[in-house]
């Protein structure tokens, strides 16, 4: 491709809305371009290398097994009514009507689809097992759509489905799916780490994900170095240890706490260590109020309590002062569990019952109590685990410490069970002509979000650094003045040679300054690069590549062969 010709709209400043480096770079390097928040245009060269992410993706799927489909992103309300989701999916969805007043979505994700689409199709144990994929786009209405493209409102992922006739199958095809992603996100050179994850909206029992290691990542995993225990902030089982267990019980005691609404002005008010303290918040919980008491040194684990009380995440939300007056006949800052209204849900974590004269609440504002225990004075749900994990927990496999890093998830894996095929109706015969449901997996990989992975761990002050087997393209050549005879001819003959060996050039024909070429070519990250300059006339370019500061000036027919080295060591020849 020649720059001259090419829609490269690069941009010298970074835009105010872009936080991450990826959203930065993609948006200079001319890559993306925002529509509206959470919605992106993707251009020439960033589109290379999403379709590039989409075929290693198809590479490996189709080697696993699995046959592509395409699906359309709209669906009907019907479906996702079968399984249970119009409604549990709530606002994130994107809705729409009919001129005949028939509902659908736009697919956030196509589970349903996929098992009716097998339905009527798929009759006899025989045609099992089966996985199906596609390369698709998908639509969530995120509340707050941020950091380009990872977390849009649009997205490309390639979603699979492994439909078997038992759980046996099932843990095969888990394994099989396994191992082709670990392909995927190998080929696309990411650091990543495979963690437990938790099963959320999808359903099922066991998840795992896939997670591109990085400072900015969302995602939270607490790992061990000691064993192969690995799991997301959401899913991670905490292991805490009650250091007041053996202490006599002693009598309850009203304490005057005037105006001390929060933990740590507790902790200083009465001089007492927060673990001697339990924490009550209160929420408003698919339509009851709910009052959960923890530990006041640790956090509240959200998606614990959310999958506990089996309601969707945007039925959680802090119940406002009334409420919490209503329930408790206090102001904020002193409900707790001693007396609390029968109107409110009581949730206890495990460890309080463990936890011996702690201080509370006294649901009467400006008094705590003292010396609070679970049974004696109040009771309650137990919860085995509600707490968020923290660095230095113990890991709950070998009991050596845990350490916590953050990443973004590319990949999911979902075991999945019967329950799309039992809401849908889909059966097939076994072997003794018995009807049963499939026993289905799911497979997540978002094409566009590990685009933004690739550049997070790919880049410098200056710009991207892509890899070869993603660059949008392998090779430039920039011809520093496109006026000298002698630099143009010998830039065009190596970029006719490079195109006719297969290899992916562009070349920087521009009639520009040399420092705004340079510019623009370390910005967009092609791996390979040829400068011809004021040597042309003796046959002689220099030769680097985007990762290394090193420069070397080379003989031009050399060229062909240092490209070639490059794909060799890449593996793509």
């Amino acid at each position: 491709m020649r720059m001259s010709k090419m829609y490269m709209p690069t941009l010298r400043e970074v835009p105010a809305e872009a936080e991450l480096a990826s959203h930065k770079l993609l948006l200079r390097a001319g890559m993306i371009r925002k529509l509206v928040s959470g919605v992106y245009t993707y251009l020439p060269l960033g589109y290379k290398v999403v379709r590039k992410v989409e075929q290693i993706c198809r590479e490996e799927m189709d080697a696993a097994g699995s046959q592509e489909f395409l699906l359309s992103a709209i669906q009907p309300r019907e479906l996702w009514e079968a399984s249970g989701r119009w409604q549990d999916f709530g606002p994130e969805m994107f809705k729409l009507v009919d001129r005949n007043e028939r509902e659908f979505c736009l697919g956030p994700t196509h589970e349903e689809y996929f098992t009716a689409v097998i339905k009527d199709e798929v009759k006899s144990y025989k045609q099992l097992p089966l996985n199906i994929y596609q390369i698709q786009t998908k639509y969530r209405d995120e509340k707050r759509p941020r950091f380009g493209l990872m977390r849009g409102r649009e997205f490309i992922m390639k979603d699979a489905y492994s439909f078997d006739v038992d759980e046996e199958g099932l843990k095969k095809a888990y394994e099989i799916m396994w191992k082709a992603y670990d392909r995927v996100f190998t080929r696309l050179h990411l650091t990543y780490r495979v963690v437990q994850g938790d099963t959320g909206a999808m359903g099922g029992k066991v998840s795992h994900e896939f997670m591109a290691m990085s400072d900015v990542g969302e995602g939270v995993i607490a790992y061990c170095d000691k064993c192969d225990y690995a799991a997301t902030d959401e899913k991670a089982d905490v292991v805490y240890r009650v250091d007041n267990t053996g202490d006599e019980l002693l009598e309850v005691e009203k304490v005057h706490t005037p105006d001390i609404k929060t933990i740590e002005d507790l902790n200083k008010y009465l001089s007492m260590e927060k673990s001697k303290f339990g924490k009550a918040l209160v929420y408003n919980a698919g339509g009851e109020t709910v009052v959960v008491i923890i530990p006041a040194d640790r956090e509240l684990n959200e998606v614990k309590l959310i999958n506990y009380l089996k309601i969707g995440e945007h039925e959680l939300e802090f119940a406002d002062d009334e409420t919490i007056k209503a329930i408790s006949g206090a102001d904020k800052g002193f409900t707790g569990p001693v007396g609390l209204s029968k109107d409110a849900r009581l949730l206890i974590d495990s460890r309080i019952t463990k936890m011996k004269n702690i201080v509370v609440g006294g649901n009467e504002t400006d008094y705590h109590l003292k010396n609070v225990n679970y049974g004696r004075d109040f009771q309650g749900e137990i919860v085995d685990d509600l707490l968020l994990v923290e660095e230095g927990d113990i890991c709950p496999k070998c009991g050596e410490v845990l350490k916590i890093d953050r990443g973004i998830e590319v990949g999911n894996i979902f075991q999945l069970g019967t329950k799309y095929s039992e809401s849908i109706g889909a059966k097939f015969l076994d072997e003794n002509g018995k009807e049963e449901y499939f026993v289905m997996g799911s497979y997540g990989i978002g094409v566009t979000r590990s685009v933004a992975a690739v550049v997070e761990q790919y880049h410098d002050e200056d710009g991207i650094i892509w890899p070869l087997v993603v660059a949008p393209y392998h090779v430039i050549i920039t011809v520093v003045n496109t006026k000298n005879e002698e630099q143009t001819e010998l830039g065009e003959k190596l970029y006719k040679e490079l195109l006719s060996l297969g290899y992916e050039v562009l070349l920087d024909d521009r009639n520009d300054r040399a420092g705004v070429k340079f510019k623009d070519r370390d910005l967009i990250g092609i791996p390979i690069r040829v400068t011809v300059g004021k040597l042309a006339g003796e046959n002689i370019v220099e030769y680097s590549l985007r990762s290394s500061k090193e420069k070397i000036e080379v003989n031009a027919d050399t060229v062909k062969d240092l490209v070639l080295e490059e794909f060799v060591k890449a593996g793509l020849k």
